[in-house]
C-alpha cells in the first residue's frame, strides 16, 4: 500500500524517508511519526498514515498517541531533575519521603531501586478492581502495603505498571505536584515538547487510537489475554510460580480500554504518556546536548545498576531477547544497537514499539511513535531499528561519526 509521507528531512537523511515509507509498504504500519535531532536541530520530523482502523482520520503532524513504557523515561527524568537540585537523595529510604512505604519490611528501600526495578515491586498485594488503577491514592496506598515479591536489591525484576506510581509517589511528595503536573511545569511545557502524561480532555481528539498487530503476536491484545490468566502468586517467592512475573502486572493493575478518554486522561507514569514523536525527541534532545541535568547527573542516570549478565525476571520470563536487559536509573541501556552503536546511548521503548533515546556523545536524539501494535517486546518489530540504522547511516555519510565506545 503506498501511503503518503509528509514533513521533512533534511539533506542527507532521505534514507530515513526511505525506510519509513518502507514501513508503510511492507511492515504493515498503520499511522506513524519519526524524528531525529543533530546538536538540537531537527534533521528528521515525518508522520504519515491513519490515526485509526477505519482510515478516517489521517495522522497529522500534531498526533499524539499512547507510547506506553517510554513513558518511563520521561518519569524517570522528572526525578533526576530533583535529585539534581538537592531535593531527592537517590540513595535514601523511600520511606524518607514517603513515610507509610516502610510497611511489610520496606523501610531501607532506597529510591534508586526503584528506578532500577530492583524493589520486587511489581504489583499490589492483591489484585486490584477495574478502573483502580484510576485512582492514584488506591495504588499508591495499596504499594505502600505490599510485602516485596522477593528480597529487595538482590534481583532485577521490570516493574512495568507499578514503576509511575512508585517514582510518580515520590516526585509528588518532594514536588508538591503530580507527576504529570510536574513533567509540564518543569519539561514539556518550557520546551514546547508535545507530551503529556495525563492527557487534558481538549487534546483527545488529537489522539490517534492503537490498533493491534496483523499477525496476532505481540502487542496490547497478547498481553491483555496473557495478563489475564495470571494465577495468583503467594507474597514472598516466585518459584511455584514460574510464569508469575510475566502475568502479574496488568493482571493486577489492569489498565481498561486504552483508547477510553478516562485512560488517556488519567496518570499512569510507566504506561500512558501520549506524544508526538517531535515531542519526545526535542526532550531527549536536552539530555542529548547537555541541558536540562548537570553533568554528574547525565552519567548517573545512565550508570549501569544491574550485574553483568544479570537475569531480568520479568523481561527474560517474557522474551528470551530481553533475558540480561541492563538497567540505569530509569533508562534501558543501550543493547543490541537498538539506539545506535554508542553503547553510551539511553532512552525507553514502550509495548508494540515506540521508541526514544539520546546520544549523548554525538548529540543526537530519536523518537518513533505508532498506532499498529507490533511485537516490541519480544525483538520481532523491527520497524524502529530500520529507521535508527537509517538515521546512523546517514550521520556516517555526513561526518558525523557516531561513538563506538
Amino acid at each position: 500500500m503506498t501511503v503518503r509521507v509528509h514533513g521533512i528531512c533534511a539533506p542527507g537523511f532521505e534514507g530515513v524517508r526511505a525506510e519509513f515509507e518502507r514501513s508503510f509498504a511492507e511492515r504493515d504500519e498503520l499511522g506513524a511519526s519519526v524524528a531525529a535531532t543533530l546538536g538540537g536541530e531537527v534533521v528528521v520530523d515525518l508522520w504519515g498514515g491513519d490515526a485509526d482502523r477505519s482510515g478516517t482520520r489521517p495522522w497529522e503532524r500534531d498526533t499524539l498517541v499512547n507510547v506506553y513504557s517510554t513513558t518511563k523515561g520521561m518519569t524517570a527524568l522528572c526525578a533526576h531533575l530533583l535529585a539534581d537540585r538537592g531535593e531527592l537523595d537517590l540513595d535514601a529510604p523511600v520511606a524518607r519521603y514517603w513515610p507509610r512505604f516502610a510497611q511489610a519490611g520496606k523501610g531501607d528501600i532506597p529510591v534508586r531501586w526503584l528506578l532500577s526495578h530492583r524493589a520486587g515491586l511489581i504489583a499490589p498485594g492483591e489484585p486490584m478492581a477495574p478502573g483502580a488503577a484510576y485512582d492514584w491514592e488506591k495504588v499508591t496506598e495499596a504499594l505502600a502495603a505490599t510485602a516485596p515479591w522477593w528480597r529487595p536489591g538482590t534481583a532485577q525484576g521490570y516493574h512495568a505498571v507499578t514503576f509511575g506510581f512508585l517514582v510518580g509517589e515520590v516526585v509528588r511528595r518532594v514536588s508538591g505536584l503530580s507527576l504529570g503536573e510536574f513533567l509540564r511545569a518543569e519539561v514539556t511545557g518550557p520546551l514546547g515538547a508535545d507530551v503529556h502524561v495525563g492527557t487534558p480532555e481538549s487534546e483527545h481528539g488529537r489522539c490517534a487510537d492503537l490498533a493491534p498487530p496483523v499477525s496476532g503476536a505481540g502487542g496490547a491484545g497478547a498481553a491483555r489475554s496473557t495478563f489475564g490468566d495470571a494465577p495468583k502468586p503467594p507474597v514472598g517467592g516466585l518459584d511455584d510460580h514460574p510464569m508469575a512475573p510475566v502475568t502479574l502486572a496488568l493482571h493486577y493493575v489492569p489498565l481498561g480500554d486504552v483508547n477510553s478518554a478516562a485512560y488517556r486522561s488519567a496518570e499512569l507514569p510507566a504506561a500512558n504518556g501520549h506524544a508526538t514523536a517531535r515531542g519526545l525527541a526535542a526532550v531527549y534532545a536536552e539530555l542529548a546536548c547537555g541541558r536540562l541535568l548537570s553533568p554528574g547527573a547525565l552519567e548517573r542516570l545512565r550508570t549501569r545498576q544491574s550485574e553483568e549478565d544479570e537475569p531480568d525476571l520479568v523481561l527474560g520470563a517474557a522474551t528470551p531477547l530481553a533475558e540480561s536487559w541492563p538497567w540505569g536509573l530509569g533508562y534501558m541501556l543501550n543493547q543490541y544497537g537498538q539506539a545506535g552503536p554508542n553503547p553510551r546511548a539511553f532512552g525507553h521503548g514502550g509495548m508494540g514499539g515506540s521508541y526514544a533515546f539520546a546520544d549523548p556523545e554525538n548529540r543526537v536524539s530519536y523518537a518513533y511513535t505508532m498506532n499498529r501494535m507490533g511485537a516490541g517486546t519480544s525483538g520481532e518489530d523491527l520497524r524502529s531499528v530500520h529507521l535508527v540504522g537509517a538515521l546512523y547511516r546517514a550521520l556516517r555519510e555526513r561526518g558525523a561519526v557516531p561513538e563506538q565506545g
